[in-house]
């Protein structure tokens, strides 16, 4: 059960979103009983004042949140990161949606190998970055550049991009690939 626990809270971590019971018993192979129990016991361990997330539970979904006690700490580190100039990595956030728009935060995260909800909460919130539901998909968000941004970097269409169309035309191939690599790994495991 607690090994159980702890893959649901990676990947809830690492997901930064809800995510639902049949999907992390379909990712965990467990049944979503399994998942459900499991669920219980990192509700009762996230309890524990050594922790600063807890576990919120909606429906058939689980997410990962910090505790709402710890807010004024996580207030004034996202306004002293608003506050200052954009970090190297949400520079490099912001230059893969700019180039691969729309993407959704897994590809995001795929691409710079670390989890990337900091930097794109941020960048929503500077106004750069817009995000909307994917129409395949309604659980997941893509992310696009704003108007704001192409008025900030002083051009028309994200096209006007330095080396866009090479850059742009590098990183879909580079994603199809890996795309393909997924699929026929999938279709191996069934």
């Amino acid at each position: 059960m607690k090994n159980l626990s702890a893959i649901i809270e990676a990947l809830l971590f690492i997901h930064g979103e809800p995510l639902s019971f049949s999907k992390l018993a379909k990712l965990t192979k467990k049944s979503e009983n399994e998942i459900k129990e499991s669920a219980t016991f990192l509700i009762t361990s996230l309890k524990d004042e050594n922790s600063g997330l807890f576990l919120l539970e909606n429906d058939d979904s689980l997410e990962l949140s910090t505790k709402p006690e710890f807010s004024s700490f996580i207030e004034d580190l996202i306004k002293d990161d608003f506050e200052s100039n954009l970090s190297p990595a949400s520079l490099e956030t912001l230059t893969i949606i700019s180039y691969l728009a729309p993407i959704s935060r897994a590809e995001i995260d795929y691409i710079r190998g670390v989890n990337s909800s900091f930097m794109l909460r941020s960048l929503l919130l500077r106004g750069l970055i817009s995000r909307k539901p994917d129409p395949k998909r309604s659980y997941i968000y893509l992310y696009e550049p704003t108007f704001d941004l192409l008025k900030f970097l002083g051009i028309s269409s994200i096209k006007d991009l330095p080396d866009y169309e090479k850059y742009h035309n590098l990183l879909k191939t580079y994603q199809e690939k890996e795309n393909n690599e997924k699929e026929k790994k999938s279709k191996q495991d069934e």
